[in-house]
């Protein structure tokens, strides 16, 4: 059985690497953000993360990203840490789908000050302002009850909402011992989009653009379209249609899928 720190470094190092349509990869890297980045990311935040169960959701979180920010200049893995830190700080001996929604609901306002905190550190781009609770002002409310408040524009911030639905009900069971990891991983990232707008696209072009990106994504999975052409598509614009939000949901489904043992370790890339 992996233990928590390696199940978060591999679902960090397998969602960067698999060659997913719009996304950094081994093959390619962006301007601004690299493969290298990625992994020296992942190495960063696998061992605190591990510690969320004994420190809380909102320590971890603004410790691993100061962590990241050690080694990279840009933001790689915000949505990653705030979607990992729920799902790690479950104990190990309890299931996973019922054991977020308790960590959920015990989330405080001094998690949503380290959040805060966290978020001004990474400084993610194309970030807007809030009606209520701004990122920039101090919080007065718990994480989760903050979270519900952007639900209906962020991704993110709905699975504090909902119970992580989407990457448990969506995202780990696409992922399948039955075929190699990275097909189950794009499929994975590929029925997400299709399913919600991704959060990131939307931010930097209109939710117009992000709902065209998901429904291109329903024509690769119908077998309507290639995904060699999906792939031009997301990387044109100077790679602002890039679906950063859906795959940091890929990286919680992975470690949701090696945790529970959808994915048998070693397995075939």
């Amino acid at each position: 059985m992996l233990n928590i720190a390696e199940c978060v470094h591999l679902a960090c190092v397998l969602e960067a690497t698999a060659r997913k349509p719009g996304n950094v990869h081994p093959g390619r890297d962006f301007d601004d953000l690299t493969y290298r980045d990625f992994i020296l990311s992942a190495g960063a935040i696998a061992p605190i993360l591990e510690r969320a169960p004994q420190f809380g959701v909102g320590p971890v979180v603004l410790d691993a990203i100061r962590a990241t920010r050690r080694l990279v200049t840009t933001n790689t893995n915000l949505g990653i840490v705030l979607l990992l830190a729920p799902l790690a700080a479950v104990p190990r001996e309890r299931d996973l789908r019922a054991g977020v929604g308790d960590v959920l609901n015990d989330l405080s306002v001094d998690d949503s000050r380290a959040v805060f905190a966290a978020i001004r550190l990474a400084n993610p781009s194309g970030l807007g302002n809030a009606p209520r609770e701004d990122i920039r002002a101090e919080p007065t409310l718990p994480l989760r009850e903050i979270m519900a408040l952007a639900a209906d524009r962020d991704l993110v911030a709905r699975q504090y909402a909902n119970n992580f639905r989407d990457v448990l009900e969506i995202g780990a069971p696409a992922l399948s011992a039955t075929t190699p990891l990275e097909a189950g991983i794009i499929r994975c990232y590929l029925r997400l989009l299709a399913a919600h707008p991704d959060s990131h696209v939307a931010r930097k072009n209109g939710r117009e653009l992000a709902v065209e990106a998901s429904r291109r994504a329903a024509d690769v999975l119908a077998g309507i379209a290639r995904i060699e052409e999906f792939d031009d598509w997301l990387c044109a614009d100077g790679h602002r249609r890039n679906p950063g939000t859906t795959a940091d949901l890929v990286a919680a489904s992975l470690f949701a899928g090696l945790r529970d043992g959808i994915i048998q370790w070693p397995a075939h890339f």
